[in-house]
């Protein structure tokens, strides 16, 4: 046969099923019309199809599936919750015994029927009457198919019928019963379990059995083919009697309506009537990997998108953390803090070069606390915030190793003010005069102290600002050794460290990489944000002091024989202690304490818990994984060096008295602090604090001693 032939063939065979299609309708029509009474009412019915437009002008409605949200290994990390289930699936994957258990139940005349089933509506109209209510509907399953996708919210009438009949007769001229039937199993819902309803059998076979659609056994496929009709009625876990009956009645239809190989499927229908059900309550589409990092997840993509899209499913949420890195973080806490009554932790790592956050973890479980102490957590940080004070520095020109001041226990008075500012070390031991690389590895509160004081709490305060800190600063002395109003979250200092190992360049934390949508379309969040806030010659000297303070200064512990960079943090009594810090390719925070209260962390496993104890060894063990088998990398040499200038503060000595920016400052934030300290500008003091507070609590004393820490005395 010719090509033209089997051409001409196909379009006189869907021309036949079109007049056919056609010529039952009008039987349709007809009976309707006759039932409603007369000539008058095959008019009315003819009138109200004649407004259905055709099938192929309609959009059906886009069921679509439940959201899914992916970790960067393209690996699933769970389903957006939501009121419906939805997982479509192909043909190949609605096993044989499911498709023949719901035709017989629902439609058994749908392999030669034309989506209108006349016979189907006179059996069911009859035993309607005879039980005096409705047992039995008449709809085929293409008139069911309808009604999902192109009748928004059905009502039960004359009217709906007619249409569904009319489009049904439309579908039937134009796709295949194959396809109608895959629709339909992809469509119908099974059930509510736990607030949630399974459309489709995918979903069914999931929320019943923890299975696919594909391994679905017969007695099962004759459960689930019983529960559209009336689901709640035969929900099995509500219901089992009813569900048992109900399932054994759909094996006696299949065996009634057999056509092939019937002796061999009696055997087997009848020994699936006496078998049990089997249930499982699944959990594919609750159960969440990384739950709190899922929180975050999808508090973005609201934000992002509204309520209305994040609701609508359908969703590909392709997001940017890496699930060997959340193990390392998880191990490296649990290695340290694997007790009970141990203090919680918290491990946040991102992407210098992207803000992609690569982890994000806590101890503990979901179950347990659903806040997220790394994102959601706010404590003070202690001397992890001195960076803040030796940046701002650097943008002005200071050099570390030739500006100097004295260590002491102070009482200062506040210029244009009636306080004093009252700062001692930890230990109540002075190191006397000393350089501030010297005063970083030995974290001295009272040099950092006097250095804020002299530089401008305000700048300060900028600086972290411009570094990634997003709580409110106040510009207060104290905020520079970490004494804040509100607090910082693990994830902002994992960030304002990220500036510094990036050059000088500040990214937008993210965490969303791509989402796809229904329709095929996607968008790409994951375009770093990226913006030059300081020089890389400042980052670079900033860089310089802190690796000396992994090397030998408080952060000894979290050496991990790469270059790397941080500083240990410590709050008043032991209730806060940190390490933030960053390689060439990661920087990351770790945060030790307990979440519900100012708790003292003293003795725990034999040690007073301060930044250079387990918050170091935390970080030191996750960025040795993190960094194992890439190459440690160097930190790159600035094309932007700083142009030193010697500095005299009010308490500094050494030098020649440093410009003041303000003239650069109001002209733009980003040329302030480039590294040339404005030369030809004359020093001025910096303006007075606008509301005074001295040593707000947990501010005047960092706890990451030598002694009975790491031999560096005076945190």
């Amino acid at each position: 046969m010719t090509q033209r032939k089997r051409q001409r063939r196909r379009r006189g065979r869907r021309g036949l099923a079109g007049r056919t299609s056609a010529g039952l309708f009008v039987l349709f029509v007809l009976a309707v019309g006759a039932g409603i009474g007369g000539l008058s009412g095959v008019g009315w019915v003819v009138a109200i199809a004649a407004t259905t437009p055709p099938i192929e002008e309609l959009v059906p409605q886009d069921k679509g599936r439940s959201s899914q949200i992916f970790a960067a290994d393209g690996s699933l990390l769970g389903y957006v919750v939501s009121d419906e289930i939805r997982a479509p699936v192909p043909a190949d994957q609605h096993p044989r015994d499911l498709r023949n258990a719901t035709v017989a139940i629902e439609d058994e005349r749908f392999w030669s029927h034309e989506g209108v089933d006349f016979e189907g509506i006179v059996r069911a109209g009859l035993a309607n009457l005879e039980s005096g209510r409705t047992v039995q509907g008449g709809s085929t399953i293409t008139q069911q198919l309808v009604r999902a996708l192109y009748i928004k919210d059905p009502e039960r009438n004359v009217q709906r019928k007619i249409r569904e009949a009319k489009l049904a007769s439309d579908m039937e001229a134009r796709r295949s019963k194959q396809w109608i039937l895959k629709e339909y199993l992809n469509s119908v819902p099974y059930g509510t379990v736990n607030g949630r309803t399974a459309v489709g059998v995918e979903a069914a076979a999931e929320t019943y059995f923890a299975k696919h659609a594909k391994d679905l056994d017969l007695a099962e496929s004759a459960l689930l083919s019983g529960l559209p009709q009336a689901p709640s009625q035969y929900n099995p876990f509500r219901n089992p009697e009813a569900a048992i009956t109900r399932r054994n009645q759909v094996l006696q239809q299949m065996i009634d309506t057999c056509v092939k190989r019937c002796p061999s499927f009696r055997r087997r229908a009848r020994r699936a009537m006496v078998q049990d059900m089997r249930l499982r309550r699944g959990n594919r589409y609750t159960k969440r990997r990384e739950p709190h990092f899922f929180d975050y997840v999808q508090e973005q993509l609201i934000e992002e998108y509204g309520v209305s899209v994040y609701r609508r499913g359908g969703l590909k949420i392709h997001t940017t953390i890496d699930p060997k890195l959340q193990k390392a973080g998880r191990e490296a806490i649990a290695n340290q803090l694997g007790y009970p009554d141990d203090p919680s932790s918290a491990v946040v790592a991102i992407d210098p070069q992207t803000g992609y956050i690569r982890a994000m973890t806590s101890s503990g479980t979901y179950d347990e606390r659903t806040f997220n102490l790394a994102a959601q957590g706010k404590r003070q940080p202690g001397s992890a915030f001195k960076t803040m004070v030796l940046t701002t520095a650097l943008r002005r020109g200071v050099d570390p190793r030739s500006t100097y001041y004295t260590s002491k226990k102070l009482d200062l008075d506040l210029p244009g003010t009636a306080e004093n500012y009252e700062v001692q070390t930890y230990d109540g031991s002075y190191g006397g005069r000393m350089d501030l690389v010297k005063a970083t590895l030995k974290s001295d509160n009272t040099v950092y102290a006097q250095l804020d004081v002299d530089l401008g709490p305000e700048r300060v305060a900028e600086t972290a600002r411009l570094m990634g800190i997003t709580s409110k600063l106040d510009g207060f002395p104290a905020e520079g050794l970490g004494g804040l109003r509100l607090g910082v979250s693990p994830l902002e200092m994992a960030n304002a460290y990220a500036t510094l190992a990036a050059g000088g360049m500040r990214s937008r934390p993210k965490a969303i990489r791509r989402v796809d949508f229904p329709d095929g379309k996607s968008d790409e969040l994951g375009k770093p944000r990226r913006k030059r806030v300081f020089s890389d010659g400042v980052a670079a000297e900033v860089t310089k002091v802190l690796e000396k303070n992994v090397e030998a200064g408080t952060g000894k512990k979290a050496d991990i024989g790469c270059p790397a960079a941080g500083k240990t943090g410590t709050t008043d009594n032991f209730n806060d202690a940190w390490f933030v810090g960053y390689t060439p390719k990661l920087a990351a925070s770790v945060w030790v304490g307990y979440p519900n209260a100012q708790r003292e962390m003293r003795g725990v496993h034999g040690v007073d818990v301060a930044g250079g104890t387990i918050p170091a060894s935390i970080w030191g063990a996750f960025m040795g994984r993190a960094t194992g088998g890439g190459g440690c990398g160097s930190f790159k040499s600035p094309e932007n060096p700083v142009q030193f200038t010697p500095f005299y503060g009010r308490y500094a000595s050494g030098g020649a008295p440093a410009p003041d920016p303000t003239s650069q400052e109001a002209q733009s934030t980003e040329q302030y602090g480039t590294g040339t300290g404005g030369a030809g500008t004359p020093y001025t003091p910096p303006p007075a604090t606008p509301t005074p507070q001295p040593s707000p609590p947990e501010a005047d004393s960092e706890t990451d001693t030598g002694g009975a820490d790491d031999g560096v005395p005076g945190e």
